[in-house]
């Protein structure tokens, strides 16, 4: 196990649950997003209707997962009202978790587990999308880059729970 996940498992036994807010997929590249009340989550491969599904087997970016706190920062340094999360071409949004602490964990979203080991970090369209500053308003606050490990069903309102860290 890597040393970052052992350290940031022993501190999180205590860890809130938190909420899913949001689903989108991205059925093609600079496409736009497809927003669901529900999503399938397919081991090992991806989320149904998602371009990255078509390729990304093995892959650990499976599926990408923002907060909805990211969100507001990213806003705040943008004098931004709110940024929609269609915009930033990420998968869920969640709240009421510290996002950042579950990378190299493995944490349940609805019925499906995912193991988070990469910040999602942004690319140079977020200039084009949230306006100029938007890359540097997004370092540090563009989420997760999470692998399906056990498939299921992912739907706004399911909880978000910390399971242990990637073994």
């Amino acid at each position: 196990m890597k040393t970052q996940a052992r350290l940031f498992a022993r501190f999180l036994d205590d860890l809130p649950q938190g909420t899913v807010e949001w689903i989108g997929v991205r059925p093609a590249r600079k496409e736009p997003m497809l927003i669901s009340d529900k999503v399938n989550a397919i081991s090992g491969v991806g989320l149904e209707g998602d371009r990255r599904c078509k390729g990304s087997i093995g892959s650990s970016r499976q599926v990408t997962i923002i907060s909805v706190e990211y969100l507001h920062i990213i806003a705040q340094l943008l004098k931004k009202e709110r940024i929609d999360p269609a915009i930033l071409r990420r998968n869920i949004v969640v709240s009421g978790v510290n996002l950042t602490a579950l990378r190299h964990q493995r944490f349940q979203l609805g019925e499906a587990i995912v193991e988070a080991s990469a910040l999602c970090h942004p690319c140079s369209r977020m200039n084009e999308v949230l306006g100029k500053n938007g890359v540097a308003a997004m370092l540090g606050h563009g989420g997760l880059c999470a692998k399906i490990i056990q498939g299921g069903v992912i739907v706004v309102g399911d909880t978000v729970t910390h399971l242990g860290p990637i073994e």
